[in-house]
């Protein structure tokens, strides 16, 4: 909030969003200043068409675009014909927008538009090394109904704020995972402690019990052709089904984690209904596995 209005004071557009970048690519408007009779954005949610990856490999490369008028005659670049390879305009602030982006401005009561780019640093366990990456965590988008056109000291300065932003924005997310990392560790040392206790029936017959540790609605042990239950689990011909899909489809791995079982392939996901759509499986044995299972969650959008 504090960014979008510091970037609205200093550009003066008629409204400024700050746009994030989900998991699966899509976007939502988090945050948002506007001019009081313009319809507001906050909390819209649009596919991740809607910016394809050129257009976000264009804004890793250049921070900011302008579009001082989208209706204005673009003027053309009349190239050298000495020169072997065409122009690019991949760093030019004031490139003419493509016809349809024009018509989607237009189409929004939009004339002129800023755009910033919001990087982060790219989680680069895997690699082991110090070197990280950047990737596009979101964009900082102005708006205006007429023509405008900022000048470089003030987008200098907007840029300078989004980097500030940004090293905040790293902090808080690299916070968020040494807070996830630990409560995987105490989530490890409590499992263990019931697995010790009795393995590994003891962690649906006891207390605390798996529920406990786990956010969940439900979770099922599958054991030596056995099967204890807690909560809201599949029934037991389904979890012996799930367990025979996990063993032809998912050998190679330790266990899956998905949102939903449609998504993920599980032919039998219709017959579940309501009740189970998400789920993470761990497998024990070679055989058997600890499932736990997540209804299905309703979010307006």
């Amino acid at each position: 909030d504090v960014l979008v209005r510091e970037v609205s004071d200093l550009t003066g557009y008629d409204r400024v969003m700050a746009y994030k970048f989900h998991e699966d690519e899509h976007g939502e408007v988090i945050a948002e200043c506007r001019r009081s009779d313009l319809e507001p954005y906050i909390g819209l949610h649009y596919p991740a068409t809607d910016i394809p990856q050129a257009s976000r490999f264009l804004f890793m490369k250049s921070k900011v675009r302008m579009i001082c008028d989208c209706s204005a005659h673009p003027v053309k670049i009349i190239q050298d014909k000495k020169l072997a390879q065409p122009l690019s305009l991949c760093g030019s602030t004031l490139r003419a927008p493509h016809g349809c982006h024009a018509q989607y401005m237009l189409n929004m009561g939009s004339v002129a538009s800023l755009v910033m780019s919001v990087t982060i640093n790219e989680d680069d366990d895997e690699s082991g090394s110090d070197q990280k990456g950047r990737k596009l965590w979101g964009l900082v988008v102005c708006h205006h109904t007429n023509p405008r056109f900022v000048p470089f000291p003030l987008r200098y300065a907007c840029e300078f704020l989004l980097q500030v932003f940004g090293i905040q924005l790293n902090k808080e997310v690299e916070l968020a995972a040494q807070a996830r990392e630990k409560h995987i560790l105490r989530t490890q040392t409590v499992l263990c402690d019931m697995l010790l206790r009795d393995a590994p029936i003891g962690i649906f017959t006891q207390s605390p019990n798996v529920m406990d540790i786990v956010k969940c609605d439900g979770a099922a042990l599958y054991y030596k052709n056995q099967i204890w239950v807690l909560g809201t689990t599949p029934t037991e011909p389904q979890i012996r089904d799930i367990s025979a899909w996990l063993l032809e489809c998912h050998d190679g791995s330790t266990g899956l984690s998905t949102d939903s079982l449609m998504e993920a392939g599980y032919p039998g996901a219709l017959a579940l209904g309501d009740a189970v759509c998400g789920m993470a499986a761990i497998k024990i044995t070679d055989k058997d596995f600890i499932f736990w299972f997540r209804s299905h969650t309703a979010k307006e959008i």
